[in-house]
């Protein structure tokens, strides 16, 4: 670190790591599980309990809330100049039902800790700051995910989304009611809802790439593109004793082809593609009986869509393969498709720098995984900073993380966030 820069970061001010790490400990209370971890699904009582934590944090920060129609919530910090479009930042606080402390609370409480620090030294920015809880990101109780930014950003419509059910039937409108966070606020950018001059969302990795490099501060540079399939193989189950091999229409043997394509078509796409069967169901999965059905998923992500395009036809190859045989029927429905999210180069340039400035081992990063910001950077300009996870391990209740780190990503948040929105004369 030369001198101006370590003047510069004497000068700038400090997070309070030790109130970071107390807050995040308070809310992972809130549905902490025997394990360890916390579950806490989106718009269920717990949820509730949160949203009214980080409701009455924020106010004691100084900050005014507003709710939207798909209740996501909005803790605003005025500026010097009210007209600014807002600096925003935020990530979601609902979890896995084997969720860990930091997946997403992190980002939340990281920007409460921003608020509370500008707070702390009397700073008064240009622009003002706005931190949001978007509701359902994780979409283990309702789809689709990232279900409030989704409605922000047009991704699909307000009704689409409250009218989404449970598995017991429960609607996101009922739900919302239920918890009293049915917001009046417009919930999307074409019905009115403020537009952010700038978006940032701190995060853990979910992944192990920062911890065997040694480094403590991930630049995102953007999120990897998403291609999601339901895919049904369909032969004729029949009795395995009397039905010969030669003359039977098995469909598990010819789904396993197509599986392990999943993973080979990846694999040609390196170093960036993921492929993935996550689930697979056979029918009627009986000892004695050959499979008449499989069905599965297929997740194929890409940093860019040409790659995404290639995957696709690589599988429908795949497919038309298994199927030349006449034996099984092979469909195959797309159900999710992310392009590629690339993320300011403004806005990481303020992150690297900041990182530079405390001499903080950094590097580019690309997120493999989905995130709030994905949507909002359809909006504004979006940047993400990530920070390691033990073992990578995350959607798990053992996932963690070291004080030092989550204090280190929440300084360059902050540092990145008044740059960006200036500080008042």
């Amino acid at each position: 670190m030369n001198a101006p820069d370590a003047a510069l970061a004497t000068a700038l001010p400090r997070i309070d790591a030790t109130r970071l790490w107390a807050s995040l400990m308070s809310l992972a209370g809130i549905g902490a599980t025997p394990k360890g971890g916390v579950c806490r699904l989106a718009l269920s009582e717990l949820d509730r309990q949160a949203r009214d934590l980080f409701v009455r944090w924020a106010q004691e920060a100084g900050c005014t809330v507003r709710v939207d129609a798909i209740g996501n919530v909005f803790a605003r910090r005025e500026g010097s100049e009210p007209g600014l479009a807002a600096v925003a930042t935020g990530s979601h606080i609902d979890t896995q039902p084997t969720g860990g402390k930091f997946d997403g609370n992190y980002g939340v409480l990281a920007g409460l800790e921003v608020l509370r620090t500008l707070a702390d030294h009397g700073i008064r920015t240009r622009a003002p700051l706005e931190l949001c809880v978007w509701t359902n990101e994780e979409g283990s109780r309702f789809v689709p995910v990232m279900m409030g930014s989704g409605v922000y950003a047009g991704a699909f419509s307000l009704e689409h989304a409250l009218a989404a059910t449970d598995r017991q039937g429960t609607s996101v409108r009922e739900a919302l009611q239920a918890i009293g966070y049915a917001g009046a606020a417009p919930a999307a950018l074409a019905d009115g809802a403020p537009r952010f001059g700038a978006f940032f969302e701190a995060h853990i990795e979910q992944g192990p790439v920062l911890e065997d490099a040694g480094e403590v501060i991930g630049v995102v540079v953007g999120a990897l593109g998403q291609r999601w399939y339901d895919v049904v193989v369909t032969g004729l189950e029949a009795h395995a004793g009397p039905t010969p091999m030669e003359l039977r229409r098995d469909a598990l043997q010819a789904a396993l082809p197509l599986m392990q394509a999943v993973d080979r078509i990846a694999r040609g796409e390196a170093p960036h593609a993921r492929g993935t069967v996550g689930w697979v169901q056979v029918f009627p999965n009986s000892r004695n009986t050959i499979p008449g059905r499989v069905s599965f998923t297929v997740d194929f992500r890409h940093p860019d869509d040409a790659g995404l395009a290639r995957m696709d036809a690589a599988l429908r190859e795949a497919v038309a393969q298994v199927q030349a045989s006449g034996r099984v029927a092979v469909s195959v429905e797309p159900v999710v498709h992310f392009p590629p999210a690339p993320f300011d180069p403004a806005l990481l340039g303020r992150v690297r720098a900041a990182a530079a400035r405390h001499g903080l081992p950094h590097r580019d990063i690309v997120s493999g995984a989905g995130h709030d910001a994905v949507y909002v950077a359809r909006t504004a300009p979006t940047a993400m900073i990530f920070v390691p996870c033990k073992d990578g391990i995350s959607h798990n209740e053992v996932e963690d993380a070291q004080p030092e780190h989550l204090a280190a990503g929440c300084q360059m948040l902050l540092e990145a966030m008044l740059e960006t929105a200036g500080r008042a004369a």
